[in-house]
């Protein structure tokens, strides 16, 4: 579980710039599912998520995540723990490295290694088993540079990585964002397919309300710092949702512009 207390953040204090975006936010996330926040840009959700992964400090508040506080660990600490996908496929890899590079460095996640000891034979039956989940062919391109795979098939590479030694959290911040439709869907049911496969407590960014819907169990929408809706994804359609997105979201920026 991830248990988020008082959290206050403020970027630029005590300067003309000051613009405080979280003032005493709580949350709590159920453990072992996929939970999505939606809203705006400037609502608050990529801070969230990087308050949560430390690549941002907060100014006090509590990240609790399955009992312990993560709260004042640096990020490369919290990367023990939490896994991220992110927009940019080319993010969560090493481009120049090839498959098995990549997937032997995600098995060294949190460890001191070089890369003269960075493939381990032992880990090669492995890293083919979990590729061949994927059902994309990875398997049989381990020596194939990642710069030379379609954006979807680095994403699905990226979504191995991050969850390959099963993190306590994983952070999707809008990981099908840059692929068309099509791959965008298949990307989803197999990001759905390895949660719930193997149990991982997730947050997931979106701006699509339909996947919001249909591949998480909680939607959660912010606005200014604030949750302005919290719901179970069964119980609201997406006409539902897509008018409360415009009535209270989008209609309370055009007051403030």
């Amino acid at each position: 579980m991830l248990k988020i207390e008082n959290l206050n953040k403020t970027f630029y204090p005590g300067t003309p710039e000051e613009h405080r975006i979280f003032k005493d936010f709580s949350l709590e996330i159920e453990a072992n599912v996929c939970t999505t926040i939606l809203g705006p840009n400037g609502c608050g959700k990529s801070t969230l998520f990087n308050l949560i992964s430390g690549s941002i400090e907060s100014d006090s508040g509590s990240i609790n995540l399955n009992g312990n506080e993560i709260n004042k660990l640096p990020e490369e600490k919290r990367a023990s723990y939490i896994g991220k996908v992110n927009q940019d496929p080319s993010k969560g890899v090493s481009p120049s490295l090839n498959i098995l590079e990549n997937m032997s460095i995600a098995l060294k996640k949190g460890e001191k290694f070089t890369f003269k000891k960075l493939i381990k034979n032992n880990n090669v039956n492995m890293i083919v088993e979990k590729l061949k989940e994927l059902d994309l062919g990875l398997e049989d391109k381990l020596t194939t540079q990642v710069k030379f795979l379609s954006g979807g098939q680095r994403q699905s590479l990226s979504l191995l990585m991050s969850t390959i030694k099963r993190p306590d959290l994983l952070l999707l911040d809008e990981h099908t964002a840059a692929l068309d439709p099509k791959t965008s869907k298949l990307i989803m049911d197999k990001t759905v397919d390895l949660i719930n496969r193997e149990k991982i407590t997730t947050l997931m960014i979106t701006h699509n309300l339909r996947h919001a819907i249909q591949y998480s169990k909680r939607i959660i929408m912010l606005n200014k710092g604030e949750i302005v809706l919290d719901v179970q994804s069964e119980d609201i359609t997406e006409d539902e949702l897509t008018k409360f997105y415009n009535e209270r979201i989008l209609e309370s920026l055009k007051l403030v512009s």
